[in-house]
């Protein structure tokens, strides 16, 4: 897995338990990967080249991902952009903090906003496949909750009067984009194993 981030790589792991197969981060890797730039214009773009790059590298099949808020009202920012929108090594407060300001005096109605996540898995010969997982929702006027991370405090999901933050992981998970796009990754992953032999 092209991450650091070993909440993702426990989610990952969670998801294809009844595979006999180990996830892996690149902390974990005996290969030296070097951070890649995330350049792209497009979720897409961003996820193929961290799993391409990391697979070729590597030699293990890869799956990356890349994420971020969608906002209708700001035309699509944060998009691509989500984790650096206050600008380089800005902090989840930094960055909702950001969002907030843009939105003054957006109506609730027109505060409507996504969740994506872009999965990307490729294998080390140079096969490459994305899955998308979308979970729609609106911005708060003020951030709420303790738990998540990102814009968490600020997202409530449809069908909810609680934002992502309010939420405990497990329901999180079985809404968000992030388990949706997993879902949707794992036969992929399970093709390729049973592939691998």
């Amino acid at each position: 897995m092209a991450t650091r981030n070993q909440k993702k790589k426990k989610e990952l792991q969670e998801i294809l338990s009844d595979l006999d197969v180990q996830v892996i981060t690149l902390e974990e890797i005996e290969k030296e990967v070097p951070e890649i730039e995330e350049d792209g214009t497009t979720f897409e773009a961003n996820a193929v080249k961290k799993a391409s790059i990391t697979a070729a590298l590597t030699g293990y099949i890869c799956l990356a991902d890349d994420s971020g808020l969608v906002v209708d009202a700001l035309d699509g920012k944060p998009g691509v952009y989500s984790a650096r929108f206050a600008g380089e090594g800005a902090t989840d407060e930094q960055n909702n903090r950001k969002l907030l300001q843009l939105l003054k005096g957006i109506p609730e109605e027109r505060r409507t906003a996504r969740f994506v996540c872009v999965i990307a898995i490729c294998t080390p010969e140079g096969e490459t496949f994305t899955v998308r997982g979308e979970c729609e929702g609106r911005i708060a006027f003020y951030p709420r909750g303790e738990k998540g991370f990102g814009y968490d405090p600020l997202f409530i999901p449809c069908g909810y009067q609680v934002t992502f933050a309010e939420l405990s992981g497990e329901e999180k998970s079985r809404i968000s984009h992030r388990g949706k796009a997993l879902l949707q990754a794992v036969p992929i992953i399970k093709e390729l194993i049973s592939r691998d032999g």
